[in-house]
């Protein structure tokens, strides 16, 4: 399925949307995120990656929820596969953990703080699995190719690329559209992450978002030619999450959003 899958993504004459929320809360809230992202992907006819995260291995404070572990969330992502067969895409931070996901997962992801880490980028790629590497918010898009041929190092050509914003002083992020044509040469499908690019890291104890840029950001990234996929974290009550409560996009929005980004094409 990974290579099948693989060639879809990169064949895509609309956009792929890789979306969810930001990490597993109960199996209640995930089956309905996934419910609804399922109804707006079919009725516009574009190819759904669910996402979420079993565990968020970077969070600001010692006190932030960090989602339910291996085993329960990917009881629960399994769910949402077999249900709505849909593809998944979860995080990896650590090559014990990529055995177990696999079992569940089409993509590893590697998170934007792990990107340059070598070992895990090779053992995603043993995988066989598609491997979508997040750009760390300290690198040059550029930089992004040494990445990639860590993985393709283990035999493994299956690659998404993800930008995610470059840092831009304390606190605030910025997206230079340079790098989905930089990142466009090197073979691979890129990915325009539009509600982690929108994040204030690190306010506080929390991260703080400015998500009504949103829908302007998704459609500008659209209009550039140079973006394959969306990646979107979505929540029925954003202000109730118990991560990136600030950066999430409402699920009652996500149908605009799409509609906006199709106009771009």
């Amino acid at each position: 399925m990974n290579k099948e899958l693989y060639e879809q993504l990169r064949g895509e004459k609309k956009f792929f949307l890789i979306a969810g929320p930001c990490v597993i809360e109960s199996e209640e809230l995930v089956m309905e995120t996934a419910a609804e992202l399922n109804r707006l992907a079919e009725q516009r006819d574009l190819i759904l990656i669910f996402k979420s995260s079993w565990k968020k291995g970077n969070r600001t404070s010692v006190d932030s929820y960090t989602g339910p572990g291996l085993e329960k969330g990917l009881q629960i992502l399994g769910k949402v596969k077999k249900e709505f067969r849909l593809p998944i895409l979860t995080d990896i931070h650590e090559s014990n953990e990529i055995e177990a996901v696999c079992k569940v997962a089409d993509i590893l992801q590697i998170p934007a703080f792990l990107s340059r880490q070598t070992d895990l980028l090779q053992a995603a790629g043993k995988s066989s699995k598609i491997v979508n590497i997040k750009k760390g918010q300290f690198m040059a898009p550029e930089d992004m190719k040494l990445a990639a041929e860590k993985v393709v190092s283990s035999g493994n050509e299956q690659i998404l690329l993800t930008e995610r914003g470059s840092s831009f002083g304390y606190h605030n992020l910025v997206v230079d559209f340079r790098s989905f044509a930089v990142m466009q040469d090197m073979g691979y499908p890129v990915i325009y992450d539009v509600t982690h690019s929108l994040q204030r890291p690190s306010e506080g104890k929390k991260s703080g978002g400015t998500p009504q840029f949103a829908e302007m950001m998704a459609k500008a990234a659209i209009a550039t030619g140079m973006v394959q996929g969306l990646f979107i974290e979505t929540h029925p009550e954003p202000s109730r999450a118990l991560s990136d409560a600030g950066t999430m996009l409402p699920l009652k929005s996500m149908g605009r959003l799409l509609d906006e980004c199709l106009k771009k094409l």
